[in-house]
């Protein structure tokens, strides 16, 4: 009698295989890695170089990642754009000029489309990049630089779709992009700058986007009276108020569970002085808002005074930083 493949089964074979494409893929990168030489410096020289945009091509495929490799490069801090070499033989060559670098994605290096973009390159002496296992082949002869993928099989057990080449590809873009923008001392605030929106641009949001300044903030001086501390922590609404002395520099503050804390006859008559806290905690300007909600959570406070050495410039509410999904 034989027995019949259950679900079961099934599930355990197609797990085997996910892991054994995985495994052959990680092992192309290691492979990758390793082969890399001093074409990727003489690479990146160029593309350090370009002046207008990389044109980032390729077809099928190799096209698909292209895209992606030319939306890696442009945001962090690389203009970039990818053409599609089909339409670039139909009027989209326009697209590239003199001030550009082209990135070539073929893994045979042989794909007819890519044809015209790569004469188009060699015509007007734009720098061309070529991305290929072959390095005899018409992309990789033509190429300035050729950066030569390990010729290894296709992931599967056909081993026909395009999966660890495509892979490398895309690994190698990234190393590029990386590399690059390492080498222009390209900032975490240069890359919020590109992502305003989603929560990328979230987490890079600064204590400085956020505060508020000048005749917002709520401050006094360390000889006021207590009657004056009060209207102003209720005219300010931030549920506290700075204390300054007379050079300028935070030395305490006044909030509602001061007040709470101080209740009795005599707390009109008192100096801010008296009832302050003393050394409160402040942040700066240039820290990220997630630090500045953090401190708020852990001290379970509200409001934080944002100080330029020892002078407040601004404050912080837990309020600001959840407003704009900083979490």
């Amino acid at each position: 009698m034989q027995a019949g493949t259950g679900a079961g089964d099934g599930a355990a074979t197609g797990l085997s295989a996910a892991q054994r494409v995985l495994r052959q893929e990680a092992e192309a990168l290691l492979r990758l890695a390793g082969d890399l030489d001093g074409r990727v410096g003489r690479a990146l020289d160029l593309l350090a170089q370009v002046t207008g945009r990389v044109i980032v091509t390729g077809m099928g495929k190799s096209g698909h990642i292209a895209r992606k490799i030319a939306a890696t490069f442009a945001s962090t801090g690389t203009p970039a754009q990818f053409v599609h070499p089909a339409e670039a033989s139909h009027g989209d060559l326009g697209m590239v000029t003199a001030g550009d670098a082209v990135v070539a994605l073929s893994n045979s290096g042989e794909t007819f489309e890519l044809a015209d973009i790569i004469s188009y390159s060699r015509r007007w002496s734009i720098p061309l990049i070529a991305i290929t296992s072959r390095a005899d082949s018409a992309l990789g002869s033509a190429a300035d630089v050729t950066l030569l993928l390990p010729n290894l099989g296709e992931a599967g057990s056909i081993g026909i779709a395009p999966t660890t080449s495509t892979t490398m590809m895309l690994a190698l873009g990234d190393a590029l992009a990386v590399a690059l923008f390492e080498r222009k001392g390209f900032s975490a605030e240069d890359f919020r700058q590109l992502h305003p929106g989603g929560k990328l641009g979230q987490k890079l949001l600064r204590v400085a986007d956020l505060m508020h300044t000048g005749s917002e903030l709520p401050l006094i001086g360390q000889d006021a009276g207590m009657q004056e501390a009060i209207l102003t922590i209720t005219a300010k609404t931030y549920g506290c108020v700075g204390v300054v002395n007379p050079a300028g520099d935070l030395i305490g503050i006044v909030t509602d569970g001061d007040l709470r804390r101080h209740m009795g006859a005599d707390l009109l008559h008192r100096r801010v002085a008296e009832v302050m806290t003393a050394n409160p905690r402040t942040i700066r300007p240039a820290a990220l808002a997630a630090e500045a909600l953090h401190v708020m959570n852990e001290k379970s406070i509200t409001s934080l005074f944002v100080l330029e050495d020892t002078k407040p410039i601004g404050i912080v509410r837990m309020h600001d930083c959840l407003k704009v999904g900083v979490a």
